[in-house]
């Protein structure tokens, strides 16, 4: 619907960025050096994701702290990631990564394969995984 970007944009602005900065962000942030599509390994729909190893693969990248007095690249980084049940082939791009160098572009797509997983369905998660009570 654009709810979330709208709302995205409002931080943004709030933070001090510039207000143009969802319309106009090429504008704003310089490409990374490498920009390439991971395609998928196969057939099939994307039965599961691990958001914790695309996160990490996003640090591993750059874009990310690992301590607190890390730089951040903000060139770097996924975009265009497919979701969970999406039906994909070997020619389907999965995602693209913007990265710094082309060996960190190779570990971050090595990352995002090992967060993917091809199947027949998406996995259905529980909504609660767990209770916790009041000793």
């Amino acid at each position: 619907s654009g709810r979330a970007a709208e709302h995205f944009a409002k931080m943004v602005t709030a933070l001090g960025g510039p207000a143009d900065f969802v319309e106009a962000m090429d504008r704003h942030l310089a490409p990374a050096p490498i920009i390439r599509d991971v395609f998928a390994d196969g057939e099939g729909t994307i039965a599961q994701i691990d958001t914790r190893g695309v996160g990490m693969a996003v640090v591993a990248l750059g874009g990310g702290r690992a301590t607190p007095t890390d730089a951040i690249d903000h060139r770097v980084g996924f975009d265009r990631l497919a979701g969970l049940g999406a039906k994909v082939d070997a020619g389907t791009p999965i995602a693209r990564i913007h990265a710094a160098d082309e060996a960190s572009a190779a570990d971050a797509e090595g990352r995002l394969r090992l967060a993917y997983r091809l199947g027949t369905q998406a996995s259905v998660e529980p909504l609660i995984a767990g209770r916790i009570s009041a000793p």
